[in-house]
């Protein structure tokens, strides 16, 4: 199955509460953290609610 590799490239101050939630939920805590996660719906969702803060690339 697919990855995705997801790298915050903004910081959260000054977003909604709930795009931090997010941030942290994907394992992303500061700027240039990555994570690698399995490409799902669910992810896919929680990267798009965030999409202005980071960087997705898919992995194979």
């Amino acid at each position: 199955m697919a990855q995705l590799k997801v790298q915050q490239k903004k910081s959260s101050i000054g977003c909604k509460q709930n795009q931090r939630d997010t941030l942290r939920s994907l394992g992303l805590k500061r700027i240039g953290d990555v994570v690698v996660k399995e490409d799902r719906p669910e992810i896919r969702g929680m990267v798009q609610t965030v999409r202005h803060l980071v960087t997705v690339e898919e992995v194979e």
